[in-house]
């Protein structure tokens, strides 16, 4: 056997601010912790100085710092891991199977999930981007950037120079892909060929993305999953010049120290402020939702201003997964209940008058699903993404393809498909996921869904051996790919479904005792997670 471990003069690369040693392991060069911009707060990030010498790239950089500490809940079913964090946190990781600068292959950029709010570019253990690369034969970028306070409070109102502070952490992504197009041929990527992907909160980012100008260019083609959501928070949102006013309340300055916001508070000062601004303001019935703000640099959500000229003309591929937030309680042994049996726990949620049309629609749209799943369909986030395919589709210029992972895992009596559980899978890492060994199916639809994400990031078409033919979505028909223990394509399969569901499925009531508090003793059997 070859060498299979490499840190030396043969796994450095050379960017356009200096040298950077990353090390070389199983066929895949690594690079952790490359900085790619620097910014002072809420302020536009801007680029790095060249150095003199080689920097080391093997250890991962800062993440940015979150309101609330993290809750060890749900680890089995989403596996996180946790790191130092500085507001000091522009960094980025590649993994590569070349250094050549000529090899040229596709680029795929990881944004993160949690919102706007939380997460980091290696918060699930999934996101490591080794096996991908090796796969796939391409590059795999990860990025750490600004979130909550720090990248989305918008100062605009306290002048010119925080005008654009409610986007910087979007800014801070812009600068990631100048980074990319500037240096990743260095790592064997391709400039002109990259796909940005993203998971909830980092599908919303490809989505903003693309309605940035600034960003027109940088990327090729989008994958959003679970990307497009609609809000559980209820009440008044609070933000701007309102959202500013009330953080320094809590601070004891006036508005005439707007400025110590940026340059005086410490990070933890400031932490403490926003999160007591926020109890407060839910104690009026009002609410803070961190995210970027429409203005003449992002101009705002495509599924209500529409998409940008450019972003019309860039292929995607979108889709999500059929449980995602479930809160519903497993029901054990539901393949032996009677018929009756099943219909009366549909009707315990929808009603009698409604558990027959509700059964019956559900079936239609998944004929293998048992009925009772019914209980945990998504409504979060497959209304808003079935409107944005049609939306894109009808504009649009490049192809849309749409998808549903739907498959059940061995945890919890039969778990259906929930928010996270599809991007092992994606990433070609459901080796190192123990809930992802499902009963003989993993390594095909590992291979599948890895091999559709690949060759969409090659040429914009995700066929993949081992699929049906999957054609894009039209103004008037969404072509769907299932992705389960057999793959197929259905054709408008959610449309009497989905919006029946709008209609008799009980209000969202969110119950704090659901979400263990710092002073509760956790549960190891809970299940809520990012």
């Amino acid at each position: 056997m070859g060498t299979r471990f490499k840190c030396n003069e043969e796994t450095i690369a050379q960017t356009k601010g200096g040298k950077l040693k990353g090390f070389y392991y199983d066929g895949i060069y690594t690079f952790h912790g490359i900085r790619y911009a620097k910014a002072k707060r809420f302020q536009m990030p801007a680029p790095i100085k060249p150095w003199e010498g080689v920097k080391d790239a093997l250890s991962y950089g800062y993440i940015c710092p979150i309101l609330n500490n993290p809750k060890p809940t749900g680890e089995v079913a989403t596996p996180h891991r946790f790191w130092p964090e500085n507001e000091n946190c522009q960094y980025l990781n590649i993994w590569t199977p070349s250094l050549d600068s000529s090899a040229k292959k596709p680029v795929l950029v990881w944004l993160h999930g949690g919102g706007f709010f939380s997460g980091s570019s290696i918060e699930q253990v999934c996101y490591d981007g080794a096996n991908l690369a090796e796969f796939g034969d391409v590059v795999v970028v990860s990025v750490n950037h600004r979130l909550n306070v720090f990248g989305y409070l918008d100062m605009s109102s306290f002048g010119e120079k925080y005008k654009n502070s409610g986007n910087a952490g979007m800014a801070d992504l812009v600068a990631a892909l100048m980074w990319v197009r500037d240096n990743i041929s260095a790592f064997g990527g391709n400039p002109d060929n990259v796909t940005i992907f993203g998971q909830s909160g980092g599908g919303s980012k490809v989505t903003t993305l693309g309605q940035i100008p600034a960003a027109d260019g940088l990327f090729h083609k989008t994958v959003v999953m679970s990307g497009v959501y609609s809000s559980m928070s209820q009440g008044e949102q609070v933000k701007g010049r309102d959202l500013v006013l009330a953080i320094l309340e809590q601070l004891d300055l006036e508005e005439k120290d707007v400025d110590d916001l940026a340059t005086i508070i410490t990070t933890q000062r400031l932490i403490e402020a926003v999160n007591a601004a926020e109890k407060k303001l839910a104690a009026e019935g009002k609410y803070i939702e961190w995210g970027p703000t429409p203005n003449d640099w992002y101009v705002g959500n495509p599924v209500e201003v529409g998409f940008t000229d450019h972003f019309k003309t860039i292929p995607t591929m979108i889709g999500t997964v059929l449980g995602e937030f479930s809160m519903e309680p497993p029901i054990p042994h539901k393949d032996q209940l009677s018929a009756k049996e099943r219909r009366d726990i549909v009707a315990q949620k929808y009603g009698e008058e409604n558990a027959d049309e509700v059964i019956r629609r559900f079936k239609a749209a998944y004929p293998d699903k048992n009925e009772v799943y019914v209980r945990n369909l998504d409504l979060m986030f497959r209304p808003g993404t079935l409107k944005y395919i049609e939306r894109k589709a009808k504009e649009g210029t490049a192809p849309v393809y749409a998808y549903m992972f739907t498959p059940t895992f061995e945890i919890d009596e039969d778990k259906l498909a929930w928010h996270c559980s599809d991007i092992p899978f994606w990433f070609h890492n459901t080796s190192i996921i123990p809930v992802c060994q499902l009963d003989g199916i993993t390594e095909k639809l590992e291979n599948v869904m890895s091999s559709a994400l690949v060759n969409f990031a090659r040429s914009g078409n995700p066929n993949a051996a081992g699929l049906p033919w999957w054609d894009p979505c039209t103004a008037e028909h969404t072509n769907c790919m299932i992705f389960d223990k057999t793959c197929e394509v259905r054709v408008d399969h959610e449309k009497d479904l989905i919006p029946y569901m709008e209609k008799v499925t009980p209000p969202f009531v969110f119950d704090p005792s659901m979400f263990p508090s710092d002073e509760d003793e956790v549960d190891e059997g809970s299940a809520w997670f990012y």
